[in-house]
């Protein structure tokens, strides 16, 4: 089966195809890159799920491909869970990772350890063009560290330390933080959905 992911991160697009290759499912994984260019969808929704599925539809419609899209990002206990669905654009400008870590560390910079509380969220929503939508979610609760370590991952992940670990996500390895991660979570769930959709086509 081939099927799109509609995002233009190749951080993300990578990811999924571990997750992909590591369960053995028969899926070729292409990227919005890799296909003729149609309008995006906006992030409007207000819930992670919301937006996922608007950006899955919109790939099924525009490519006629079974559309992979994913929303994540962290919610922080004493930011009344913000940024959220805000993750990529809190400080204002879409993907400057730098930038909303630097702002999410500033707001937090008076507050004690012990309520450093966070978590990353994902929804991932799987969209096929006759239709038919599933979507699946992970969670990885944690903390907020006060400066980044670790060369891996990207957004948040040097500031983020997971429950039952003492490394940031960016100082794990590529496939450890797959394991634990809030994405790999919700990817594996949605890779058992395609794998029984393969199935009901052979």
């Amino acid at each position: 089966m081939r099927a799109l992911l509609a995002t233009r991160n190749a951080k993300k697009l990578r990811e999924l195809r571990r997750i992909l290759a590591a369960t053995g499912a028969d899926v070729e994984l292409v990227g919005l890159d890799d296909v003729p260019a149609y309008p995006e969808v906006p992030e409007t929704g207000l819930t992670f799920e919301e937006n996922a599925l608007l950006k899955a539809r919109a790939g099924a419609i525009a490519t006629g491909l079974p559309t992979i899209a994913d929303d994540s990002g962290i919610t922080v206990d004493v930011l009344g869970g913000m940024p959220g669905v805000f993750s990529a654009r809190w400080a204002g400008r879409h993907g400057d990772d730098e930038a909303n870590l630097r702002l999410v560390l500033g707001q937090v910079a008076d507050v004690p350890d012990e309520h450093m509380g966070a978590e990353f969220v994902c929804a991932a929503a799987l969209a096929f063009p006759g239709g038919r939508e599933y979507v699946t979610h992970g969670r990885q609760p944690g903390r907020l560290i006060r400066e980044p370590r670790g060369e891996n991952g990207f957004g948040y992940d040097p500031i983020f330390v997971a429950v039952g670990n003492t490394r940031t996500n960016a100082e794990l390895t590529p496939e450890e933080k797959d394991a634990v991660s809030h994405r790999g979570q919700a990817m594996r769930a949605l890779v058992e959905i395609i794998g029984k959709q393969l199935e009901r086509a052979s």
